[in-house]
């Protein structure tokens, strides 16, 4: 499910500069990280959750194109042959609404520069629909075998994803640091490496599984309070991918995570970037904004959520529209993708730096 492995991304860096080189293999530090997965499951996802099978999810999503960005597109695209005198940065928009079930039965749509899709399944039938190709398919993926039936349990897999990457798996080599002091309380640090290729700046497109996948290569460093477990602070990099940044968590008096600051030097989107979370009475999440400011664009995002007890799939069965053309699985993801090639092949003429999706993937 798409919502699970974009989820998991964040929570990957919540939990992941250059530093010194790591030391030998430490058990002991794949040990303790597990503990610190736990606490986060425990602090961040726990008992509220317990009861909760279904999100009413609804949001919206900006990217905003500084004019100094664009004007410096129009001096490249003409080696200086033209001007640039904009005074107005470009924007793009995405809205989204959707209910996800934690049995991973969702209805998911997206409006906005990219297009307009619904896309839908109810155990194994569902359809994917664009109103700009009048088309759908009824080919989608299948649910999981293991799918939870809580949302305490679906947090609960996105964590096991990471502990199967960084505690049970041998990609990285593991070591901990020795122990800090710091206003009265004690800090450790446990760090992951594994190489990665060097930045290739002339790459512009890759396979969509390559880049959800990042956070699974690379140089992990986490600093945690002794006590509770609670992540503090955490750098991350994957040269391959040209990611570097540096986050710092606060928490409520209640424990509960309240924000993260970061420090982000990933290349293309140098710049500060922020995450504040809010709860309800209830000790659910029910708002989650964010920031990503650079000198060339600033992605900003605002997103309610609505939890539910006992909610039925039946409340989000739907059939495509009247008329609308009926295509294969290949056929249709082929459609979409020379769809989205051009749309971001325009963004890129305008100055947003995305790498484009291969056809092939």
């Amino acid at each position: 499910m798409m919502l699970k492995h974009l989820l998991a991304i964040p929570t990957a860096l919540a939990l992941c500069g250059q530093t010194p080189p790591v030391k030998s293999e430490s058990p002991l530090a794949r040990k303790t990280f597990q503990q610190v997965l736990e606490a986060v499951g425990n602090g961040w996802f726990g008992k509220p959750y317990q009861a909760i099978n279904a999100v009413d999810l609804q949001g919206t999503m900006g990217i905003t194109l500084t004019p100094q960005a664009l004007n410096a597109k129009v001096d490249q695209l003409s080696q200086g042959a033209i001007k640039g005198e904009l005074t107005k940065g470009g924007v793009v928009n995405l809205k989204l609404k959707g209910t996800y079930f934690a049995n991973s039965d969702f209805r998911t749509e997206l409006a906005g520069d990219f297009g307009t899709l619904l896309y839908t399944r109810v155990s194994n039938r569902g359809f994917l629909y664009s109103k700009e190709q009048n088309a759908y398919t009824t080919k989608v993926d299948p649910p999981p075998a293991d799918a939870p039936l809580s949302y305490m349990g679906w947090f609960r897999q996105v964590l096991n994803d990471i502990k199967a990457v960084y505690v049970d798996g041998n990609t990285f080599k593991a070591s901990m640091a020795k122990d800090d002091a710091l206003g009265g309380k004690n800090f450790q640090t446990v760090t992951f490496v594994t190489p990665t290729s060097s930045y290739d700046p002339k790459k512009r497109e890759q396979s969509l599984a390559e880049s959800l996948g990042f956070w699974k290569r690379g140089r992990l460093e986490i600093t945690f309070e002794k006590a509770s477990k609670l992540p503090q602070r955490m750098l991350f990099s994957n040269e391959a991918q040209g990611v570097s940044t540096r986050m710092e968590f606060s928490y409520g008096g209640d424990g509960r995570l309240q924000s993260v600051n970061v420090d982000n030097q990933s290349r293309g989107a140098q710049g500060p970037a922020s995450l504040r979370l809010t709860y309800g009475g209830d000790g659910l999440i029910n708002h989650v904004t964010g920031t990503l400011n650079s000198q060339r664009q600033n992605i900003t995002f605002d997103m309610g959520l609505t939890w539910n007890k006992g909610k039925k799939t039946s409340s989000i069965i739907s059939v495509p529209p009247p008329g609308a053309a009926k295509k294969g699985g290949d056929e249709m993801k082929t459609l979409l993708a020379v769809g989205l090639a051009g749309r971001i092949l325009d963004l890129q003429r305008k100055g947003l730096n995305l790498r484009s999706v291969t056809l092939a993937n």
